[in-house]
């Protein structure tokens, strides 16, 4: 700082006073920004209205750049004036310390200031295009709300869906008992398998108390959609679903169920730590205010590099895989017929011109590479991000099965709206109505009670803690055949079992020809029928259907089974042995053609399929069409297999 830019005045004010010129707009915005944060720490007066009371300034300096006093008369201009100001604030306080410690920040800032000072038209038409009418900090009171409200309905699905089949995957009678698997890691790895496999089904894993977690899980996502003491509910829901996650071995091994994890249990530290948070719980033509608890920062900030490493790795990763059908736009000429579970739109969606397949893997590109940056951008930009992202998720989940992954991420979406824009959303409109400006004002400004400081303290220490990992996860997916540093692969280890920060990116190699598993049964080695799933393709003439958000996770896990051997899936051998006794296991399935009297051969088959033509669909009925190529299984007899 050079001695010429600081003044005194004889007439010092009683509160420290930032005086402005009252006939430039666009300082006009950015005072009510700066008044938001300084929270009336600050006075603001334009120098047209207290010019006379300091003499020692120039009307001329005054109307070149702001001015700054102190209570001890200390004046300070330009880029210093507000730099001194903002840092009444505790979080703006590095500006001031930078300017008077950082070599060449100073002269940057001044430099800046003056080219703003001599363009303040220009300044306030970018001010405007970025940030819009207001440009006061954002509050995110509606955006925690209805992000916790989404992320309750999607442990709600994840819970349900789970439900209705737990027994047959992981139950005493099911493809992968989890009352086998856990005794055989303790017996491996004796009491580190605890910390390995963090589950509380090492307390109990019978089928009962599989339900206790899965229904436990349903109530609780009830009452968090509900707004009741939602953080208590999230880490009780963290656990449960942590604890299935374990259990459910290689059938809950999917990025949605870790993202789920991940983003349950960044969410603790977002969630007010209330038993029964009003602003929550709110209901249109309630007079109870949506401030009760203030958005932790810290915990947003968590929420929002989630979406962005979720976004930007599942786009890097595609273009660092090798394979050349991202670079040359031909990924979507597979993508629709290839994928694990195609809804119908997938199959009028491959019909379409080859220029808008091209077209829509570009802009796939660009909304998982480019768009992600633009979660940091003011108000404008940001906005346009979370609506591109949401619309490329809600184009993925009409062509593809992907469970509560688009809903998921989805939500996370939300964090990127703040009340601002939400309450010009929702005006007039009498649901979810959002609160007056003022209160969301008094929101951002308001001290934190102390269990939310002690929350926003986690929130910090998850991200020291995490942030570097996060930082490398991202570098590998840009680099991935680098080496990790040894002191983040030590405490990667020691999170990695609990899946709270993951690296992520689907279909980074796109596969270039489906095959299908049918298994067939037969009395006499002969006349062979096959067992159709419920959702995976199996008749051709059967419509790809729509299950979403439901994941039946067998006829997922059959589609990765096909991608290598039945020696490569151990669990498949044990799906054709449970096949001819289990019911819990027939009932993963849609038809058992041996219902009544069990065959004594059983085999499976491995197909090409692919979707038919508009001309085949039109000629035939059918929808997919299919050449055999070999056996995936020989055929097994299960005399000499059968459950004792």
């Amino acid at each position: 700082m050079t001695d010429e830019r600081r003044q005194r005045v004889a007439n010092p004010p009683t509160k420290p006073l930032l005086i402005w010129d009252g006939e430039c707009h666009f300082c006009k915005l950015w005072i009510e920004r700066w008044r938001e944060i300084t929270a009336g720490k600050v006075d603001y007066a334009t120098y047209q209205e207290v010019a006379d009371r300091f003499p020692e300034i120039p009307r001329d300096e005054f109307r070149r750049a702001m001015a700054f006093i102190e209570p001890d008369g200390e004046a300070f201009l330009a880029a210093e004036a507000v730099y001194r100001s903002l840092g009444y604030r505790s979080s703006r306080k590095w500006l001031a310390w930078s300017y008077d410690h950082v070599p060449g920040f100073a002269a940057i800032s001044e430099t800046a200031y003056k080219f703003i000072a001599r363009h303040r038209g220009l300044g306030s038409t970018f001010t405007r295009l970025l940030w819009g009418k207001d440009v006061r900090p954002p509050t995110y009171f509606w955006a925690r709300r209805w992000f916790l409200r989404a992320l309750g309905l999607t442990y709600l699905v994840a819970f349900a869906s789970l439900w209705v089949q737990v027994d047959g995957l992981v139950g005493s009678n099911g493809v992968s008992p989890l009352n086998q698997f856990l005794p055989a890691v303790y017996e491996r790895f004796g009491r580190s398998a605890y910390s390995l496999l963090p589950t509380l089904c090492w307390l109990d894993s019978s089928n009962g108390f599989l339900h206790f977690l899965c229904g436990g899980g349903v109530v609780l996502s009830l009452l968090l959609i509900l707004g009741i003491a939602p953080a208590l509910l999230l880490v009780v829901l963290f656990v449960f679903y942590l604890s299935l996650t374990i259990a459910g071995q290689t059938f809950l091994s999917f990025q949605w169920d870790i993202l789920l994890l991940e983003t349950g249990f960044l969410s603790i530290f977002l969630a007010p730590w209330r038993l029964w948070p009003r602003e929550l719980m709110w209901r249109p033509g309630s007079a109870t205010p949506a401030t009760g608890s203030p958005v932790s920062r810290p915990g947003l900030f968590l929420l929002k590099f989630l979406l962005f490493k979720l976004t930007l790795m599942s786009g890097v990763v595609k273009l660092t895989s090798g394979d050349d059908c991202w670079w040359n736009l031909t990924a979507l000429d597979y993508h629709y017929w290839s994928q694990p579970l195609p809804t119908v739109f997938a199959w009028w969606a491959d019909k379409s011109p080859e220029w808008f397949k091209h077209f829509s893997v570009a802009f796939c590109l660009v909304v998982e590479i480019i768009v992600p940056f633009f979660i940091w951008a003011p108000r404008r930009p940001r906005l346009i991000a979370a609506g591109l992202m949401i619309f490329l998720q809600i184009v993925i989940a009409v062509t593809g099965n992907y469970c509560f992954f688009n809903l998921l991420t989805i939500a996370l979406c939300l964090l990127l709206i703040d009340d601002s824009v939400a309450g010009s959303l929702c005006r007039g409109v009498l649901l979810h109505r959002v609160p007056d400006t003022a209160t969301q004002r008094r929101g951002y400004n308001c001290a934190l009670p102390l269990q939310d400081r002690l929350c926003s303290y986690a929130a910090i220490a998850v991200v020291i803690v995490t942030l570097p990992i996060n930082a490398w996860l991202i570098f590998s997916a840009f680099k991935p055949h680098e080496e990790w540093p040894r002191p983040l692969i030590a405490i990667y280890g020691r999170l990695e079992p609990f899946r709270i920060v993951n690296g992520y990116g689907l279909f980074r190699v796109m596969t270039k020809e489906r095959g299908e598993i049918v298994i067939e049964g037969s009395a006499d080695g002969i006349d062979w029928l096959p067992y159709e799933f419920k959702w995976k393709p199996g008749d051709v003439m059967r419509a790809p259907g729509w299950c979403a958000p439901h994941q039946p996770r067998l006829d997922w896990q059959m589609w990765f089974a096909a991608l290598g051997s039945y020696r490569e899936n151990p669990w498949f051998g044990r799906l054709i042995v449970r096949l001819e006794w289990s019911r819990d296991v027939s009932r993963l399935l849609a038809k058992n053609p041996f219902s009544h009297e069990p065959p004594r051969y059983i085999r499976a088959m491995f197909y090409r399929y692919r979707f038919t033509t508009l001309r085949e669909r039109s000629e035939t009925g059918a929808w997919w069409k299919r050449e055999e190529l070999r056996e995936y299984l020989p055929t097994v007899s299960l005399d000499q297999v059968r459950q004792p």
